[in-house]
């Protein structure tokens, strides 16, 4: 009997796959296999791009002479040996010839489609694949997801994008490094790590620190007053002008003080302003992460664990590693669901109630825009 694969990203998103799936699965040794399915799942990045003296055995000494390398295709290489036991097995898994089509099931993301491109590169099979793209672990969600595959080559741009940064990435790496290593091998005395991210976001922390290493404190004057109307009301002011918000002198702060005290003032001028504010949006994981650290002291790191915890083990939160703020159509039906959820928790108890109450949900900050992709990756 013919079989489908379905390739997660991570053990327990196969598990959960596995539970939604009809039929009995049996576990084996890196997957799961029923009548009709088969479910494996990579642990993150199984492959990588290989080192450069995959290429050629020169590349094991650093030289200048060999510089800059530039592979003509890219090799691929198991990430660890871990990575390579569990290549292993979705590779048989693919090559089995009752297997009849693959099902991409990793995240939703440009990420997940890489992991997945390089498995399947390195796998040298020819089958149909089909595109599991789904933000939610909840059963409903998975259950809407198999029954609205999308074909694999639908994806191919994110693809293409997700390789590119990973080539960048490398061919900045693996020069830049090697660049820079060669020529301060004698001052630094060892390896000197360059990178497309990690080299300008230490630039710009350098350059901060460096600034305010280099702040020279001033001592200024504030003039500050409180103000008396006719019906007995009080409100305070602060002095200033437009050419010089602080007072760098204590006599000039002195004579203002001097020539205003006890003296009647006007008002010149009264503007009032009505302003309306937006909610906001739904958080995409920087905006989390952001939040979490000013509230409570979070890393980004943390944050992330705590958010893929909650999307994979507790199906609270859509996927994370996305930059889009809205829900997908899809998920819409789920809102009331799970703000019932949250209804036993005190802290959520009332605005679980106000939501539950409501006959039309204020959906315009929620719901994906006409032009914007559900996600981005």
């Amino acid at each position: 009997m013919p079989k489908t694969l379905v390739v997660a990203e991570k053990p327990s998103v196969g598990q959960d796959l596995a539970r939604t799936l009809a039929g009995r699965f049996k576990k084996n040794e890196g997957y799961l296999e029923s009548d009709s399915h088969i479910v494996t799942w990579a642990v993150g990045h199984l492959v990588k791009l290989a080192e450069p003296e995959v290429y050629d055995a020169r590349y094991k000494k650093w030289r200048r002479a060999d510089l800059p390398i530039l592979p003509t295709e890219f090799k691929l290489t198991p990430a660890d040996t871990r990575s390579s036991k569990q290549l292993s097995v979705i590779q048989k898994l693919m090559r089995r010839p009752d297997v009849d089509r693959v099902i991409n099931a990793c995240d939703a993301g440009r990420e997940g489609e890489l992991i997945f491109a390089y498995i399947w590169q390195t796998a040298r099979v020819h089958k149909p694949v089909e595109r599991l793209w789904i933000s939610s672990l909840t059963p409903r969600a998975i259950r809407d997801g198999f029954g609205q595959l999308r074909p694999g080559g639908e994806m191919v741009r994110l693809e293409q994008a997700a390789r590119s940064r990973s080539e960048a990435d490398w061919l900045i790496g693996m020069n830049a490094t090697r660049a820079a290593t060669i020529r301060g091998r004698a001052a630094l005395g060892g390896v000197v790590s360059l990178g497309r991210v990690q080299t300008p976001t230490l630039a710009l922390l350098t350059r901060r620190e460096t600034e305010i290493q280099a702040f020279v404190p001033e001592d200024y004057w504030l003039v500050e007053a409180t103000f008396d109307t006719k019906d007995r009301a009080h409100y305070d002011g602060r002095w200033f002008a437009a050419e010089q918000p602080r007072l760098t002198s204590a006599e000039r702060a002195e004579a203002i003080v001097a020539k205003v005290r006890g003296k009647p003032g006007v008002v010149s001028s009264v503007e009032r302003k009505e302003q309306t504010e937006a909610p906001p949006l739904l958080y995409d994981l920087t905006s989390l992460q952001r939040d979490a650290n000013r509230r409570f002291g979070f890393s980004a790191s943390r944050t992330l664990r705590a958010a893929q915890s909650l999307y994979e083990n507790k199906k609270a939160l859509t996927y994370p590693r996305t930059s889009s703020r809205y829900l997908s159509s899809d998920l819409i039906s789920q809102l009331k669901p799970t703000a019932q959820t949250l209804a036993s928790i005190t802290q959520y108890v009332q605005a679980a109630r106000y939501v539950l109450g409501l006959d039309t949900l204020p959906l315009r900050r929620v719901r994906t825009p006409k032009d914007e992709p559900a996600d981005r990756g």
